[in-house]
């Protein structure tokens, strides 16, 4: 078997030599001369090349064919008509999403009166750039009603406490005990009133300022989900003490309107800021109501309360007649938010005067009635109609807790 294998090697070996000398052998004269040829590489002139070419790749051109971007109105192609020229090119569909461009929808327009709307158009709200109007309103808010309306308000908290330690609380006379005979200065139905739209704002105000900057605050300390759950519980009674609100600060408005328009003595005391700076802490006289109590109503009750009622009623969803569209929702929420921080601020100002800032305040809205020293020393031209017998000196059929010592002498500041 080694010897049949090894013969076979040899075979095998002569017989690629004998192949090899065959092919290297110079062909002789005159034999095969019409079977000689050329290269196929190395074509005789005027002849076509085939094959494989070979071709310098930077001297390649690209071939120029027209494509259907250069048909005149190509841009102002609607999908159908792109898809045509080019098909699977749905650009001018998204192009009309982004635009705001209402779609098909089958819900009812009285449901869903946006469903065909994917992506509201552009629109520029003051303080944002010219884009979607969702990104608006979004940059309206993380950029300049939560910055600097937190700002705000911790700047009027802080104002207030450095007042408080500089100056103290203002006035000399306790509502009762000065000296004179009593006078109803709040009625039972104003105090009511008043008290029921005081609790409701105070309600309104710690929900809202948690809402909105609880995360920044409370959020690191509390946790996701007890902040989650504490949160919830002040939206449920936002929307619960609103409507409560927005009743009490009609019948507020119409209870004290009457003498809250402008009268003698108020620029006098514009002019002296109230005698809060003044060394002697005299205040100009006024009438029921000073000046800074009837700015107070002007902007922080009507003006202020009824554009944060009006813009939290939309945002209930509890006007008819409004289509409730991500627009009017937007534009809603950025009235509510500005004017309620506004609010908060103004009135938190009043709250300060009326519990800790001016002596007898609080006492006169808790209990309504003052005596002639303190109506002297705080509303001087009010005390001159009271004694002239213009304004009664008891509004209500409710009684005094105890009369005034007759000839009991007035004690002024």
């Amino acid at each position: 078997m080694r010897r049949s294998t090894e013969l076979l090697a040899a075979a095998l070996i002569a017989l690629a030599a004998v192949s090899s000398a065959q092919a290297a052998a110079p062909q002789q004269p005159g034999q095969g001369a019409s079977t000689q040829t050329k290269p196929i590489d190395d074509p005789a002139p005027g002849q076509s090349q085939g094959g494989i070419q070979g071709q310098n790749i930077f001297e390649v051109k690209p071939e120029v064919k027209r494509d259907a971007s250069n048909d005149p109105g190509y841009m102002e192609q609607n999908n159908a008509q792109r898809n045509r020229v080019q098909p699977g090119n749905n650009s001018p569909m998204w192009r009309d999403v982004q635009r705001g461009v209402e779609g098909f929808s089958s819900l009812p327009k009285s449901q869903a009166p946006e469903a065909g709307v994917l992506i509201q158009g552009q629109v520029q709200y003051p303080g944002s750039r010219l884009t979607t109007a969702g990104e608006a309103w979004r940059q309206v808010r993380n950029n300049w009603i939560i910055p600097y309306g937190g700002a705000l308000v911790l700047i009027s908290i802080v104002a207030l406490a450095i007042f408080w330690f500089t100056r103290g609380t203002i006035g000399h006379n306790e509502a009762v005990g000065g000296g004179g005979r009593r006078i109803e200065r709040f009625t039972p139905f104003e105090r009511a009133a008043h008290w029921t739209n005081a609790i409701a704002f105070v309600v309104l105000g710690i929900s809202g300022i948690v809402m909105a900057f609880g995360k920044f605050f409370m959020l690191p300390v509390m946790g996701g989900t007890l902040f989650g759950y504490f949160t919830y519980l002040l939206k449920n009674l936002h929307n619960f003490f609103g409507p409560l609100f927005a009743v009490s600060l009609v019948i507020v408005i119409i209870t004290f309107i009457k003498d809250e328009f402008p009268r003698k003595g108020d620029m006098g005391w514009l002019a002296k800021a109230g005698g809060v700076f003044s060394k002697s802490g005299e205040e100009p006289p006024t009438h029921r109501f000073n000046a800074g109590e009837k700015v107070v109503f002007w902007i922080g009750v009507v003006v202020l309360g009824i554009l944060t009622v009006a813009s939290g009623l939309v945002l209930d969803h509890l006007i008819p007649s409004i289509a409730y569209v991500r627009s009017t929702m937007q534009q809603a929420h950025m009235i509510h938010a500005v004017a309620a921080v506004l609010m908060i601020c103004l009135i938190g100002f009043h709250i300060y005067l009326g519990t800790v800032g001016v002596r007898g305040a609080y006492a006169t809205m808790r209990h309504g009635y003052v005596d002639e020293a303190w109506a002297r020393e705080h509303h001087g031209y009010w005390l001159d109609d009271i004694q002239a017998g213009k304004i009664p000196a008891q509004r209500s059929g409710h009684k005094p807790d105890a009369a005034p010592v007759p000839g009991e002498p007035v004690r002024t500041a």
